[in-house]
């Protein structure tokens, strides 16, 4: 059965409403998802259309009776026993908004009997695709909202404490012979140990040149949202000098500690010799222990002025110490692009990971790297 594509929205946010008067969370967001999964499903089967909406607009499992009730008092069938969905007037018009805030999404107050139905984009969902070079002040600063609420951690590393275990794995002798003393000397259960698991160090290395600056003022947001109420996070800033920016960078309030990274910066948008920023690192840091098994993390174009040669050894550095290098190019992304940048192609053969990053979505799953999905990149051996 045809039906109209504006009788199909209409028919997606009127089941939105019932679900919501049911007591069911439903954002127009998910009403949105319905609206387009049943684009692609049709409305000829039950089951998809059913499916389509559970996996869109049930959040919780305790609301899936709810949803069951809904759903057959508002889908029945004809007398033929054909699947039929309920007739809805056909709207005179749909109109596609975006959100200036982030006030509730679910537009409560919608009048079900207008027949201009309204859709409304959150703004973060705008803001995640879009690039980070075309942001607006505001844009920027509600993107920085939306990363702070990204959940940064390494992936987890084996570290030198023990802890209880259920499987085969190392024997815990000292805890078996104290439970054989309680069953006359004889060891009935044995017990093991495994080493405990702790997240790696993350370590973000932000180029500042000037080649840079459509990018850095968000990347700088990105690193601050990393950094901020975390302990094994670290920070530089990579430009004519290595500045660290891990203290200036960990308060929480945003507008503090951008302001305190700004002052401690004093060669924002200059040149850049990535070379010898990273042997400075090397030397300072790296060897101290500070990159050794962690995520190192370099935002930068590739646009270098230094030898490349020397970029190149730098980089078999770190490679060397580190868990893994990840290489956030916001260029990346560029119709066409290669990493010709004798900056960039020095570097790349010891990068391990070689992501884009110019947008909030990007940084997404650059953070997704980071935990352990390896899937958001290229690889490189």
């Amino acid at each position: 059965m045809a039906v109209p594509d504006g009788q199909v929205a209409r028919m997606a946010v009127t089941f939105g409403r019932m679900l919501r008067g049911s007591g069911l969370d439903v954002p127009v967001s998910n009403v949105v998802a319905f609206t387009d999964a049943l684009g692609v499903v049709g409305l000829e089967d039950e089951a998809d259309v059913y499916w389509a909406g559970r996996a869109t607009l049930v959040r919780r499992p305790e609301d899936r009776p709810v949803y069951d009730r809904a759903f057959e008092v508002f889908f029945w069938r004809g007398g033929d026993g054909r699947f039929v969905p309920t007739e809805q007037p056909e709207p005179e018009s749909i109109s596609l908004a975006v959100d200036t805030d982030d006030g509730d999404e679910r537009a409560d107050g919608d009048d079900p009997g207008d027949p201009s139905v309204e859709l409304r984009f959150s703004t973060v969902e705008v803001l995640r695709h879009k690039d980070f070079a075309e942001y607006s002040d505001g844009e920027l600063a509600e993107s920085h909202h939306v990363m702070r609420q990204m959940r940064f951690a390494g992936a987890p590393r084996p570290s030198r404490r023990q802890r209880p275990s259920t499987s085969v794995a190392r024997p815990d002798v000292a805890r078996t012979v104290r439970s054989a003393f309680s069953t006359g000397g004889e060891a009935i259960r044995r017990y093991y140990r495994a080493p405990s698991l702790r997240p790696r160090r993350i370590v973000l290395l932000l180029d500042i040149s000037g080649s840079m600056d459509p990018y850095a003022r968000a990347l700088l947001r990105f690193v601050h949202a990393a950094v901020s109420g975390r302990q094994r996070v670290e920070a530089f800033a990579l430009g004519t000098r290595l500045t660290r920016l891990t203290r200036e960078l960990s308060s929480r309030d945003p507008d503090r500690a951008l302001a305190r990274a700004s002052e401690q910066v004093t060669d924002w948008s200059g040149g850049t010799r990535l070379g010898e920023m990273l042997a400075r690192f090397n030397d300072t840091w790296g060897q101290r222990g500070l990159a050794h098994g962690a995520h190192v993390i370099i935002l930068s174009d590739g646009w270098d002025r230094g030898d490349p040669d020397l970029l190149a050894d730098e980089m078999a550095r770190v490679h060397r110490l580190a868990h893994q290098v990840v290489w956030v190019n916001p260029l990346k992304v560029t119709p066409g692009y290669a990493p010709l940048a004798r900056g960039m192609a020095a570097a790349l053969p010891f990068v391990d990971q070689f992501v884009d990053g110019h947008s909030v979505e990007a940084m997404e799953r650059l953070v997704a790297v980071i935990s352990g999905d390896r899937s958001g990149g290229d690889t490189h051996a």
